[in-house]
């Protein structure tokens, strides 16, 4: 059908190029959503029955979906002419305000404690911590935590300059050793958690701020060692270039936001709210 018929070509026909990317079709979206909600029903079947049946079904679904997704999502970023400068431009604001979301999570779990700390009456108490809870002490566990999670800063970041400097070897290096480090600060909090001297959030106010705040983190921390084993995994396979290595750098950032947030959990939570320190 000609233009003159509607007055203006076919945005195909006009010649025009344009440097975003239009991903292709894909069935992940669609499929993500019956998987989380097949497990939001396991969660509730479990609640009422006891059952975990969907939630292992809902689970492994969500799984597999997050693997198949991000499978295509490699591909596509090693295909040439697909992340064009622009399209990269994009993800970098895109992991931006993913992170700028992820803080205001632990604005409310830090406004939350503080509410109390602050103002220990609406806790139905005159102090803070409350009488009877005690609280570990910030210069063993949590401070060897600490020096754990800033070591690996600097392990991610000279894997970072390695990538830059194209030393294949010191990316991987220091890629396994950040790894390491993250296992390693998620198994001493676990032990933590295991010798904490309050009940498991039914404790009060004090063990439910301290949980959720401490606790958030450590999930991050998780997600951010997995995001960091795939990286060390594509880094093995040669996916990264000195040029192109947005999702090794998407996951130091998120590595060092982290990083930052341990910092001031030790520091408000483990230091400047700590009560009567409990015998180790």
């Amino acid at each position: 059908m000609s233009s003159d018929s509607h007055g203006a070509a076919p945005p195909e026909s006009s010649g025009m190029k344009q440097p975003y990317h239009l991903v292709d079709p894909s069935p992940w979206p669609l499929v993500g959503a019956f998987s989380a909600g097949l497990l939001a029903f396991g969660m509730l079947q479990w609640f009422h029955n006891s059952t975990l049946l969907f939630v292992y079904l809902g689970l492994a679904a969500v799984l597999f979906t997050m693997y198949m997704w991000w499978k295509d999502v490699v591909k596509e970023s090693r295909t040439p002419g697909v992340h064009s400068p622009v399209t990269r431009l994009g993800l970098r604001y895109g992991m931006t305000l993913f992170i700028a979301s992820e803080v205001m999570f632990f604005v409310a779990f830090f406004w939350a404690f503080f509410h109390f700390a602050l103002y220990p009456e609406h806790a139905n108490s005159n102090v803070w911590p409350p009488q009877g809870v005690k609280t570990f002490d910030p210069w063993h566990l949590p401070f060897l935590n600490t020096l754990i999670l800033l070591l690996s800063g600097t392990t991610v970041t000279w894997a970072h300059h390695s990538l830059l400097e194209g030393d294949r070897k010191g990316l991987i290096t220091g890629l396994a050793l950040t790894v390491g480090l993250g296992l390693l600060f998620t198994c001493v909090q676990a032990y933590e958690y295991s010798v904490a001297p309050f009940k498991f959030i039914s404790g009060g106010v004090y063990p439910s701020t301290f949980f959720l705040a401490t606790g958030f983190h450590g999930f991050h921390v998780i997600v951010g060692t997995i995001f960091l084993t795939v990286c060390l995994v594509r880094a093995i396979r040669g996916h990264f270039t000195p040029e192109r290595h947005f999702g090794f750098e998407a996951a130091a950032w998120y590595w060092h936001f982290v990083d930052v947030v341990w910092l001031f959990l030790f520091i408000c939570i483990y230091w400047w709210g700590a009560g009567e320190i409990a015998a180790h």
